[in-house]
């Protein structure tokens, strides 16, 4: 006999934000969001969704793909990697997940994270939202969980989801407070963000690189540096993102930095004129990139954690959004298909199994990546060919998963459980 289960999710990003409106769709699923800040919002860079997102995002329901419609995202036909410094500067590497029998399929769509979040939480019902909801302790007895917030304010609710992303205070609750995975690292890489009009972009680096004809995104890889540029906004806008290795601020405490433009010119001095001078004109404060390390678990009883909360990852790989779309995928079909709290317990333990292995094999090829696409591994170095053969293949596992024998294996994996 099936009883309404009382679902609380901790964050108001993306990944809490998707899973909350995946969850609306069951009745059983009495479901909640709470969001510390006064307003559900959403910054930095824009997102990537990749194609086994995007397979993800459509198996969530027609609504999911139609909020990325709606938010501007633009579809890419691929990614161009080039090398921007050394004896073959200027020569593409090639196209990750581009192969003959992919050449017609979408392989990233790129949206601004605001306007995502915007779509998704657009028609919720507004008793169900929650903000300025501080998660300050979590007490579970009685098979209840009581969540107490910063304001004075209580919550009881059957299974609790932390999406509270990389500081969480649900991970504390999960792995305790003297787990050595708790907290994440710096990986000594500053990236910074920047916004062009269209015509102004093109102006800076030629109508080739940025045309919505041919929407793409293009990476350069440089001798420790880096620059990503894409298409927002249905092509009214152009991303820059300038990042670069500083070897001191590695596993620092350090979240922020400022780049002067004396330091970007001498950075990027060998690179080809015209990104110098998209560089030089993106000058920004720069922002530390992180990650976390490999969890021993993601769920604790009646509790879990998605997300960056679970798995923050650098950004190499264009997976940190893509992973949260799957989470939400394996999340909401597992808690979609359990009729009562103790089954919703059990299903969170079949999303630990299906998930966790595969999300920290992708923070742990990110960070391998972003060694090979800032110049810094030292068996690839700037080696065109050795790029060639052994760059491209790191993409494959990441976007050719079967995403409908992602779910069913975990929903196999439950039925066993019950």
């Amino acid at each position: 006999m099936s009883s309404t289960i009382r679902v609380a999710i901790s964050g108001g990003g993306l990944a809490g934000a998707s899973l909350f409106r995946a969850l609306l769709d069951f009745v059983h699923l009495d479901v909640h969001i709470f969001e510390s800040a006064p307003t559900f919002r959403e910054a930095g860079i824009a997102i990537g969704f990749t194609r086994n997102a995007q397979a993800a995002l459509e198996l969530l329901g027609p609504w999911a793909p139609q909020c990325l419609e709606r938010a501007g995202a633009v579809p890419m036909l691929g990614a161009h990697i080039l090398l921007a410094q050394g004896p073959n500067s200027g020569s593409m590497v090639g196209e990750p997940g581009q192969t003959a029998e992919s050449d017609r399929k979408r392989i990233t769509s790129i949206v601004q994270r605001s306007a995502f979040l915007h779509e998704l939480l657009a028609n919720a019902p507004q008793e169900r939202l929650h903000t300025s909801k501080k998660l300050n302790d979590i007490h579970y007895d009685d098979d209840s969980l009581t969540l107490h917030f910063e304001d004075g304010t209580t919550h009881q609710c059957d299974i609790l989801i932390g999406a509270d992303g990389i500081h969480s205070t649900v991970r504390r609750y999960v792995l305790g407070k003297n787990d050595a995975a708790l907290l994440p690292r710096n990986t000594g890489c500053w990236a910074v963000m920047a916004l062009k009009p269209y015509t102004e972009a093109q102006a800076s680096i030629g109508d080739g690189p940025v045309n919505i004809e041919d929407a793409r995104e293009y990476i350069w890889i440089g001798d420790g540096t880096y620059v990503i540029h894409n298409l927002l906004d249905q092509g009214r806008q152009v991303q820059f993102v300038i990042a670069a290795y500083d070897k001191e601020a590695e596993s620092s405490d350090r979240w922020y930095r400022s780049v002067s433009s004396e330091e970007m010119e001498n950075l990027y001095q060998d690179w080809p004129p015209f990104l110098r001078k998209a560089v030089k004109e993106s000058e920004q404060p720069a922002i530390y990139l992180w990650e976390h390390p490999p969890a021993r678990t993601y769920v604790s009883g009646p509790v879990c954690i998605m997300g960056d909360a679970a798995h923050a990852t650098s950004p190499w790989q264009a997976s940190g959004g893509g992973m949260s779309i799957e989470d939400t995928m394996i999340l909401s079909a597992l808690l979609g298909s359990v009729k009562t709290p103790t089954e919703a317990r059990k299903a969170l333990d079949v999303y630990d199994k299906i998930r966790r292995p595969r999300t920290q094999r992708i923070v742990e090829s990110s960070r391998g990546t972003g060694e090979i696409m800032t110049g810094r591994n030292p068996e690839f170095g700037l080696d065109l060919e050795k790029m060639r053969t052994g760059l491209l293949p790191r993409w494959d596992f990441i976007l050719d998963l079967d995403m409908v024998g992602h779910r069913d294996e975990a929903l196999k994996m439950l039925r066993k459980e019950e």
